[in-house]
């Protein structure tokens, strides 16, 4: 059997999205946001101080730290422990985002869209469903990006992966675009 180009093409994206990229340098989402209050603005907002749980419906704006999360409706739970589970939803005329300065270099952000964004502090693991898109910025300039159905990234381990829906279908392909920048070694001097 012998492979188009097309189809290796297809196949190494799906391992580079699949597995990671090797080589990423170490930059992780800010540890200062921890540490920060959460500011919530909507429309309307209920809170269960009993249960740490927060409902927010129309124009969502959540704000801790460097985060910064929008969208048209949420739901925000805080485990025992403070650290918060985020859950945004977003309509076809205002899409759910996040954003997030990363620690080390200077200027350095993630910032995705999607229909549905999730968050999980604990983890940091953010996962954007519904026409997904995510891309690191420095210095406002993007570096990467990853489009697709269902975006997942680990913040901590700096692992991309990009889904397709249940229901694609081989002709579908490709169902997931990445725009990766090359990393350059750093030197140290001595």
């Amino acid at each position: 059997m012998t492979l188009t180009y097309p189809i290796i093409v297809r196949i190494a994206l799906i391992l580079i999205l699949t597995f990671g990229i090797n080589g990423v340098k170490s930059a992780f989402a800010e540890k200062a946001d921890q540490d920060k209050p959460i500011i919530l603005e909507a429309e309307k907002v209920s809170v269960n101080d009993v249960q740490q749980a927060y409902e927010l419906d129309g124009d969502v704006l959540l704000t801790k730290g460097s985060i910064l999360i929008t969208g048209a409706k949420g739901n925000i739970k805080v485990d025992p422990e403070g650290y918060e589970y985020v859950d945004v939803q977003g309509t076809p005329d205002l899409v759910a985002s996040f954003r997030q300065r990363r620690e080390g270099l200077a200027d350095e952000y993630m910032q995705g869209r999607a229909s549905v964004v999730t968050y999980n502090a604990k983890t940091e693991w953010l996962t954007l469903t519904g026409d997904a898109s995510l891309k690191r910025l420095l210095n406002m300039q993007m570096v990467d990006q990853l489009r697709g159905w269902k975006i997942e990234y680990d913040d901590v381990k700096q692992y991309y992966r990009v889904s397709p829906p249940d229901n694609a279908k081989p002709d579908d392909l490709p169902l997931a675009r990445a725009v990766l920048s090359p990393r350059r070694k750093a030197t140290l001097e001595k």
